[in-house]
């Protein structure tokens, strides 16, 4: 089905790294979303007001805020796909992430509107009547939105998108929330006097809490900055390794205009008696081939590597068994060995985790000691 649904409405659908193709998926998710959430809406409505239960009547109205998260996601893909302008030199992508802000907004304030719903049905229990045709639409109602969270997580995979992943943990949240709800409906032909719609429904809106706060987790570190995946800085650094008289890489810091506009700067070791315009073209031609293959605007800083050199690689092994002898976890890079009328001077950076028991001056002093 959601192939089919990409053939009819997005040409060239699997060109995912187009602006134009992303920004179309986007629309198509939202699309759809609205238009299942409003029927799923409209249903649980008239359940609600056939059974009497707040908790049916409640998700009812989840459903009407779903449609408007997929509305505000048809938006920001829109608004997130336009080019960049002379304001805008880098894009509208970081847009998405707003989007999905958004979303997270939305799902945190129904949840808490749910649970104030269910604490008053606590206060003041009403009968639930059941109904085996509510069952049945409560049922399909389960079922529609796992498709739906299926579709957009087969989309937000494809596209990478927060967005999608924000859509897909909305519907899993309401997954769980009408599961619940059409429990309550089954007990209550059972034991009608039993009352458990309430707190059902606070049991609900707990799930729909912890969905909103998981989104907005997620989309503030991804505004404030995350590091790169472990695999996509494996793919870059052996993608430069694999280039002709191309020694080592350094100091690779990537950030992003939206989760599809990499930029990253690295530093790449050529060896010092490489003509330098030779390896200039070197440069040239890894920032090229990355930019086409991968998407990634990439700035690559020559460093020039001493070899052939036995001084300055004693020194330099030297350097790493002290560095190494503090903690394993060290490492060095960009060593030179500067010869003064007096005495020698070692320069080189030390690479400290983020995370380390020594402070960044106690290393360099330790260093220095020794």
């Amino acid at each position: 089905m959601t192939d089919l649904l990409l053939k009819l409405f997005i040409k060239d659908y699997k060109n995912v790294s187009n602006q134009k193709v992303r920004m179309k998926y986007g629309i198509l998710s939202g699309c759809v979303g609205i238009v299942l959430n409003v029927v799923l809406c409209l249903m649980k409505f008239f359940v609600g007001s056939v059974t009497g239960s707040i908790a049916i009547t409640a998700d009812a109205v989840n459903n009407l805020s779903d449609a408007g998260s997929s509305a505000v996601t048809v938006f920001g893909f829109k608004m997130a796909g336009k080019p960049a302008d002379k304001d805008h030199p880098f894009g509208h992508g970081r847009i998405e992430y707003i989007t999905a802000m958004i979303v997270s907004f939305i799902i945190l304030f129904m949840g808490a509107e749910l649970a104030i719903q269910s604490v008053k049905k606590i206060w003041t229990p009403e009968d639930v009547r059941f109904s085996a045709i509510g069952a049945i639409i409560i049922a399909i109602s389960i079922l529609g939105k796992l498709w739906l969270a299926f579709f957009n997580k087969k989309l937000g995979k494809r596209i990478d998108s927060p967005a999608m992943t924000a859509v897909v943990a909305d519907s899993l949240s309401d997954i769980a929330a009408t599961s619940v709800t059409l429990i309550a409906l089954i007990l209550s032909n059972f034991f009608p006097s039993l009352h458990i719609d309430g707190w059902l429904g606070i049991l609900v809106a707990c799930f729909v809490l912890k969905a909103g706060l998981d989104i907005f987790r997620d989309t503030l570190s991804s505004l404030i900055g995350t590091p790169p995946s472990k695999e996509l800085v494996e793919e870059i650094k052996n993608k430069i390794l694999s280039y002709d008289h191309v020694s080592g890489i350094h100091d690779l810091i990537m950030h992003n205009y939206g989760p599809d506009h990499f930029f990253a700067t690295v530093h790449v070791e050529i060896p010092s008696d490489i003509d330098v315009m030779i390896g200039h073209d070197i440069i040239d031609n890894i920032e090229n081939d990355i930019k086409r293959e991968m998407g990634i605007d990439l700035t690559i800083h020559y460093d020039p590597l001493v070899v052939n050199n036995e001084r300055v690689e004693s020194l330099r092994q030297m350097t790493e068994n002290i560095v190494k002898g503090i903690s394993p976890d060290l490492s060095i890079h960009d060593f030179r060995v500067v010869d003064g009328p007096m005495h020698t001077n070692l320069i080189f950076d030390v690479v400290i985790p983020y995370v380390f028991s020594q402070s960044a001056n106690d290393v360099i002093s330790e260093i220095s000691l020794k």
